[in-house]
């Protein structure tokens, strides 16, 4: 459901989503949650510190650098018979911006890693939503599209939502838009390209009211909220290679090289 909700009025927004003021059926629910999946970020295999730092040496250019160290060395190995300090000039600089770059690669990925922990805290762990008529407390992944939540001061908004009723109320942003200020809510369209901020009659994920109270008719659930797709940006950067090449003949490559070297040292 990727349609600009904020443009809808309140009814084009519910017929849209097929549902009522009185929210869904548990029977709808139960197959919107089967259709959709559950409302939570989905974080990818988590990778340890040790793993984040050993795979910057996994990159083709990375690898380059380190058969050139490889062949600076080899070559002061072979045309000096005491090789100085000096000799491995070339070598030494070479691993120095292979380390330099390696240490900023895994800070960056590291970050990443942290931010997302960050973003996960800031999700609901519960919703008050409608279903069959009542009001009910349900797990927040079990929100789905067409559910109607009903919020308070000081709640979490538990999914991206549009706004059926706004009673003074306002929300905290700030953790999706970084603008502190408390943003007051209406049920009012905005424009079709309105920025997220200026979307008076949207509540979001990861976001929180502030003051008053109001119901909204859940749009977008897990990855596919606003919150999600920050979520998914920060996952990429985590960026864990394929082996694109086979690491044993690298080794055995080396290998000969030194052994080479070896022998026409002793020549």
């Amino acid at each position: 459901m990727s349609e600009q909700w904020h443009s809808k009025n309140v009814e084009e927004a519910i017929k849209a989503l097929g549902t009522t003021e009185r929210g869904l059926s548990s029977d709808e629910a139960k197959r919107r949650l089967e259709v959709y999946g559950p409302n939570k970020l989905i974080e990818k295999e988590k990778v340890s510190a040790l793993k984040i730092f050993l795979n910057q040496f996994k990159d083709i250019f990375v690898l380059m650098l380190l058969l050139a160290i490889v062949f600076s060395l080899l070559s002061a190995y072979v045309e000096k018979t005491s090789p100085t300090l000096e000799d491995y000039a070339d070598a030494i600089t070479i691993g120095a911006i292979v380390i330099l770059n390696s240490v900023i690669g895994f800070a960056q990925e590291y970050r990443s890693e942290k931010a997302m922990e960050a973003l996960k805290k800031l999700t609901a762990p519960k919703a008050r939503v409608l279903r069959d008529g009542k009001v009910i407390n349900i797990p927040a992944e079990e929100v789905v599209p067409g559910d109607v939540i009903l919020l308070e001061s000081g709640d979490r908004v538990p999914a991206d939502g549009r706004l059926i009723e706004a009673i003074d109320l306002r929300t905290n942003e700030a953790a999706l838009t970084g603008e502190s200020t408390p943003v007051e809510k209406s049920t009012e369209p905005v424009k079709p390209d309105a920025p997220i901020g200026d979307r008076k009659c949207m509540v979001f994920m990861g976001t929180h009211t502030i003051y008053g109270r109001g119901r909204a008719v859940i749009t977008t659930t897990g990855m596919k909220t606003e919150f999600g797709k920050i979520a998914g940006m920060i996952q990429e950067t985590i960026h864990i290679p394929e082996d694109s090449f086979d690491e044993n003949s690298l080794i055995q490559t080396i290998k000969k090289v030194w052994s080479w070297a070896e022998t026409k040292r002793k020549a």
